[in-house]
């Protein structure tokens, strides 16, 4: 029997420390709030007790900041997309930012194992002055275990309506877009962080916020191909490839470890969550 997963986190400003109000249904569950930084960050797990979806499995997230609140959205482990026969398997996300709110997603890597067939997608929502760093981490199979992904496909969206748009359809099959230089060339792990604002950006900030990824990707180990580019004036975007997560998830890591002071005054400590 497929699971349909629901959950929704609803912050709110109240007397200057960010609150949490949230529901679920079927197999979604919320740890505590945390407070490392103080009241103004709320810091949350989400968590996804089976471990993994299958064919016609449902997971639905639906995340709402209203003005002035902050919160900080992770999890403990990878989402899995096991094989599935006929259906496919769904991962849903939507991040609604009211004006002047901030929001930082930032969960673990997905995981296409071999035969999967799969969908991912998330989609943000931005009000005048709101700020979101985001992002998508996909390993397709499991090298270190010798399961290559040689079956399945992987569907891939992930939207800003009106601001941008990165969405894929990864075949195993599609030898010229895993294997060609043009492509993922011979890597089978991609990611994208943004830094996306509901108003425009000055230049002075964007050019210091591109000059501070680019320090940051400057020591890469070769293995990790990456880049960082401003395609607009409301949108800071990093994409990279790798033959493993490890090293591409640390460059990622490296990033917004940087961006959070540049961006925001906040310091780059990373959650206790992603060192277990």
């Amino acid at each position: 029997m497929p699971w349909h997963a629901q959950l929704r986190l609803d912050y709110r400003l109240s007397a200057g420390r960010t609150v949490l109000q949230h529901a679920h249904d079927g197999p979604l569950r919320i740890f505590k709030s945390l407070y490392p930084e103080g009241d103004a960050v709320c810091h949350n797990v989400i968590v996804h007790p089976p471990g993994g979806l299958v064919g016609g499995d449902v997971l639905d997230v639906d995340v709402r900041v209203a003005g002035g609140a902050h919160a900080l959205l992770s999890t403990p482990g990878a989402t899995r997309f096991y094989a599935s026969d006929e259906a496919f398997a769904s991962q849903q996300v939507r991040l609604r930012l009211d004006p002047g709110a901030r929001l930082e997603w930032l969960p673990l890597e997905t995981i296409a194992y071999p035969g999967c067939r799969a969908q991912n997608r998330w989609t943000a929502e931005l009000g005048e002055g709101a700020e979101l760093m985001a992002w998508d981490v996909t390993a397709l199979g499991l090298p270190g275990a010798q399961q290559p992904y040689d079956r399945g496909e992987f569907r891939q969206r992930l939207e800003i309506p009106g601001l941008w748009l990165e969405q894929a359809c990864i075949r195993a099959d599609d030898p010229r877009l895993l294997d060609s230089p043009l492509g993922l060339g011979g890597r089978r792990c991609l990611g994208t962080l943004v830094l996306a604002s509901g108003s425009a950006l000055t230049r002075e900030r964007r050019e210091t916020l591109v000059e501070v990824a680019r320090e940051a990707l400057r020591d890469l180990p070769a293995e990790v191909v990456a880049g960082v580019t401003a395609p607009n004036d409301r949108l800071l975007a990093v994409r990279a490839v790798a033959p493993l997560v490890e090293p591409l998830m640390a460059a990622l890591q490296a990033v917004w470890a940087r961006w959070r002071p540049a961006a925001w005054g906040l310091p780059g400590q990373a959650p206790r969550i992603w060192q277990v």
